[in-house]
Order: C-alpha cells, then structure tokens, then sequence
C-alpha cells in the first residue's frame, strides 16, 4: 500500500512539473517510459517457488558457450595500458547467444520462453570501467548470416546495438538510469534505459542497466540524416573523449591543432562501415569552421556569432544538468555533440557513473562551479546572453525537473521498484563496501546501499541550496572586464 500512495504522489509531481516546464520553456511533453512506474512491481502476483531463480525485472542471459569475453585491459607491471584482450581468433567482439525475457504481467525466470532470442557480438565496453570486477559490455544484435538485425529490446525502439551498463562505482547503483531519465523529460533527446538482472554462461551477474547507444536509428535514438552513396553531406555524432581504435574515425580540429583541447574528438556515426576518408574530412572541416568561428573575436556578432551554429537551449540544458551533478567528464570525457544536414549542432548526456560526488573529493564538492572552463563553454560563458539563459533556465528547472522533493522521490521509488533485486546484486559485489573504497578520504565511501542512496540525497539538497544562492556568479565570466580583448 504505501508504494501505490507514494506511486500516486509520484506521478502527481511529474505532471506537475511537465506542465510547468512546457508552459514556461515551450516543450513538448516526451512520451518517455519511466521503468519503475510503469513496469511489473515485485509485490505483484509473486510465483517464485524457489526451484529456480526469479525476478520481476526483466532478465538478461547471455551464452558465450565458456569463452572469455574481449575487451578486458591489458597492463605491464606498473598498471600502464598496452592494450585489450581479443577473442583465439585475434577479433575485437565474440560470438555469442543472448535471450532476454521482459513480459510486463509476469516474473521471469531462465526456463521461460524469451522475448528475444538473438546471436549476438559482445565485448567489454567503458573507459575506466574496463577495471572494474563487474564489467559493462556492448551488443551488437546479428541475425544467421552475421548481418546486424535490429530487435526491439524491453519496450526499448527496435535498435541493433545496445549498452549493458553494470552499476559498480555506483553503489546505489540508479544514477545512469535516474539521471537519463530526467535529461530526457527536458532535454530533445537522451538515452532510454532499462533495469534488468543478467546470468552469463549460468553465473548470476547482477543488476544491470540497458541503455541506448547514440547513434541514428529508424525512429528511435538521434533523428539525423543517413550517408548517401557518393556525397559526402551526412548527419553526424561525435565523442570528445580519448579517441577510438579505428583510425579513420578519429580527426582533428580546430581546437586539437591549435593546443585548445588536449582531448580527441573521433566520429561515432557514421559508423566506419559507411565512412569514407572524404566524409571524415569533410565532417572535420565542418566541426573545424564552428570552433574557428567560436574562438574568433566575431563569436557573439550577428553576424558570425556562436548561436548560428548550435542549439542554444541543448548546450544550455546540458550545463544545467552535469553542473547540478557536478558531473564533471562531462565537457572533457564522454561528450556527445549532433549535427543534421543543414541543422545546428546539439548535445546529448552520456555516463553519470560518477556524478553526485561519487568521484575526486576536489572536484566534486558541491560548492563551485568547473563547467565553465571545458573547451567548448569557455566561449560561450563569455556571452551574457548565455549565462544569462543559463540562469533563467536553472530557476525553471528548480520548480519541476530538479525540485528538491521530486527528486527524492524519484530515488525512493525507484528503490522500491528494484525491491529485493538490490540484495541480490550484493550477494555478488558487497564485498565492494569493505574493500572496493576508491573515493578519498575514505569516510566518503558509503558502507551499504542505504548510505549510498542517502549520500545521493545530502548531495541533491546540498548542491541545491548552493546553487540557488550562487548561480549568478556565473556572470563573473561574461563581465566585459573580464573579457575586453575579445569584444569590441
């Protein structure tokens, strides 16, 4: 009873706050799932007898027939990367065999009849997470002949390629599908996520998430153009991040060639199947003309200024919501930025894993600003008119999306919704409370689930009550003082 009354009160707030943002910011309310408020609760119709393993969340099994899975770093004696595991055959991705089960009027259970049944390429996927003793994983759906076969994935839009995320840093293990969720009731577009639990090769795994990569799909994920045989016009993504391994996805820009950005920028779509040298040259010098035009004195002119090229309120939003979080890869690592034939560029969330002051005690203290220094926002902070959109945003958003109370409800029903999955998960990585303590000074680090849901919620009301009193310091950056020899 008490989850069907905090249910209600759930689904009031977010009425609530959809209204509020669509009257004040001119949205379009999404038709977004929320997972734990619409999907099977696990105090429903219980038929778990014991004989076998049983979960109200849907269930993920994946076969690899005992083959390790690629992907997994390889370090020489002093921890310095060389390089990652392949399959006996020298391949980045293996083979293997995926069911899921994901029935909304039923628990599932391995012997059930799957939803979908698929071979599939898999390897381990991430950054840092690589090191990670639960590991995250990419899947690519293959039909028979090997061809990518795009598949329907627990009420998730039909999509070959999927990202098994596995919660590990995150001890509550509800940020990626929290904070996604929210971006995508105010932002054009951001990931879709699914809970789940997997069993690889029989072995339970733990509580997952499935998220939705970025990239272009028929009716789903970012709505931009394919590549056309012959021209070398085509929609984009790119990664700022750390580059890929496939060289002709990776170029330079502006901004690498004259020493603003350390990081690398590399193309995420088109996929390198479709990419010739001339396209990543030409979605090269395309990137290259903005920043050039972003780094020029003439950056907030009528006439070649900034906000041409983009979506003011998607670069807005998406500094809103990593500075809230003080998600602080985000603008470095792990950054998305979309173009259309024709359109101007957005942005789009990627990887919360560390957001709410799970990270470098330095940078994630709730009481300061860094966004503003990422090669991308450093021009535009020097535009009042941004800052000040800035601003005026993050006030809305305080009254809907990011309020205090919608929030904290938010975690407490999506607690509720994962029930006794969490226990489960730490039947497997507990001991990751006790010696798994990578956050400094030690007493950061939460010693059970409860702490960590209940650092996440300080964090929110800490990091609120800051903001809301300072965010018009922002404006320091944009003060002509600070700023003569780029204005005229």
């Amino acid at each position: 009873m008490k989850y069907r009354i905090t249910g209600i009160g759930a689904m009031i707030i977010m009425i609530f706050a959809v209204f509020f943002a669509n009257t004040i910011y001119g949205e379009k309310p999404t038709n977004r799932i929320h997972q734990h408020l619409t999907a099977r609760q696990h105090n429903e119709g219980c038929d778990c007898d014991g004989s076998e393993f049983c979960t109200h969340l849907p269930l993920v099994l994946i076969d690899t027939g005992g083959a390790e899975i690629p992907g997994a770093p390889i370090t020489d004696e002093n921890g310095r990367e060389l390089g990652f595991t392949t399959t006996d055959e020298g391949e980045s991705m293996l083979n293997a065999k995926i069911s899921v089960m994901s029935s909304d009027d039923q628990n599932h259970h391995p012997s059930d009849k799957p939803d979908l049944k698929s071979d599939v390429m898999i390897r381990v996927r991430g950054n840092s997470s690589r090191y990670f003793d639960k590991k995250s994983y990419l899947l690519r759906l293959i039909d028979e002949k090997g061809d990518y076969e795009n598949e329907e994935m627990m009420g998730m839009a039909p999509h070959y390629e999927w990202a098994l995320h596995g919660p590990f840093l995150d001890k509550s293990l509800i940020r990626n599908y929290m904070w996604y969720n929210i971006a995508g009731e105010f932002m054009g577009y951001a990931p879709n996520v699914r809970f789940c639990e997997v069993i690889l090769n029989g072995e339970y795994q733990g509580v997952y998430v499935m998220v939705e990569t970025i990239t272009n799909g028929d009716d789903c994920r970012i709505d931009i153009s394919e590549p056309v045989d012959g021209l070398n016009d085509t929609g984009y993504v790119l990664r700022l991040d750390r580059g890929s391994t496939t060289p002709i996805k990776n170029i330079i820009t502006f901004s690498n060639y004259s020493f603003r950005n350390m990081q690398r920028y590399d193309i995420q779509y088109p996929r390198s199947g479709d990419l010739t040298e001339e396209m990543a040259d030409a979605i090269a010098q395309d990137f290259s003309d903005f920043e050039k035009s972003l780094y020029s004195y003439d950056y907030d002119t009528d006439d070649y200024g900034y906000y041409h090229d983009i979506n003011v309120e998607s670069f807005v939003d998406y500094f809103i919501i990593n500075e809230f979080l003080v998600n602080y890869d985000a603008g470095w690592l792990s950054t998305y930025i979309y173009k259309d034939i024709g359109g101007k560029y957005e942005m789009v969330v990627w990887d919360f894993n560390s957001a709410c002051e799970n990270y470098t005690e330095v940078l994630t203290k709730p009481q300061h600003f860094d966004m503003q220094y990422t090669v991308l926002y450093y021009m535009f902070m020097k535009d009042e008119y941004f800052v000040n959109h800035i601003i005026e945003r993050y006030r809305e958003l305080r009254e809907s999306y990011l309020n205090e109370e919608y929030l904290y409800n938010y975690i407490d029903e999506t607690v509720e919704y994962l029930g006794p999955a969490i226990e489960r998960n730490f039947e497997v990585w507990g001991y990751t409370f006790d010696e798994y303590l990578p956050l400094k000074p030690e007493r950061r680090n939460p010693e059970n689930h409860e702490e960590a849901i209940e650092q996440i919620k300080n964090f929110i009301h800490e990091r609120g009550e800051w903001m809301d009193e300072n965010i018009e310091i922002l404006l320091q950056y944009s003060h002509e003082s600070k700023n003569k020899k780029f204005n005229h």
